[in-house]
């Protein structure tokens, strides 16, 4: 529900932003300027967020791309901030392998810990990439990136699948830098906190995007 009302005041303000100027757009338009920009947007959320922690925890999760099976592999930090999103055809070691050099390369990092299922491919890759960190394999605990798979479903449910590799590729990293911004932990927060918390993100989101800069209406 919170993303859903997050994702209509968006599609609202660029609406009245434009229809305040004379302009008529519409949900497409609004759409293709989404992925035109979101990366961009995304990336500068990403750079205002503190240095990921030392403990990742990495999972995959099948997806179903123009009928043909793929699959989104997953890096989130103990925070629950997610690291990078890659979708790939098989989930062997050579994937495994490419997805942590790719991870590595991205946050200029090296964790402490990794946590991940007891798929294998994840173990041999591990040995070969960053022998020296730490591994834990087991299935109850690796809930959290397990958890952050879940946004991603409901948003691919909503949008009907996916129809590219490339497409989803290009969403899923603008959106899984996005979405966690307007998904503070609600659990933790009274309401007044909540609505401080949502009114700081909002008004961080304004000056990633430029609205903060334009002029206010009459």
């Amino acid at each position: 529900m919170t993303e859903l009302i997050t994702t209509r005041r968006l599609f609202s303000s660029l609406e009245e932003l434009m229809l305040h100027r004379g302009v008529l757009v519409s949900r497409e338009t609004v759409r293709r300027w989404c992925a035109k920009f979101g990366r961009a947007c995304a990336n500068g959320l990403r750079r205002r967020r503190p240095r990921p922690g030392d403990k990742w925890h990495l999972d995959e999760v099948f997806v179903r791309i123009n009928g043909q099976l793929r699959y989104l592999w997953r890096a989130v930090d103990a925070g629950g901030n997610v690291l990078d999103v890659l979708v790939q055809s098989r989930r062997d070691k050579a994937a495994a392998r490419r997805f942590l050099r790719r991870l590595m390369k991205k946050t200029r990092a090296v964790p402490r810990v990794v946590v991940t299922d007891k798929l294998r491919s994840y173990g041999a890759a591990h040995r070969e990439v960053m022998p020296s960190v730490e591994h834990r394999q087991s299935k109850y605990l690796d809930n959290r990136a397990e958890n952050s798979h879940q946004p991603t479903r409901r948003r691919e449910r909503a949008m009907k699948g996916f129809r590219s590799v490339g497409a989803a590729q290009r969403f899923l990293s603008a959106f899984s830098g996005t979405s966690p911004h307007f998904r503070p932990c609600r659990h933790l927060m009274t309401a007044t906190g909540h609505r401080a918390e949502m009114t700081v993100r909002f008004a961080v989101w304004d000056q990633i995007t430029g609205a903060a800069d334009l002029p206010a209406e009459a």
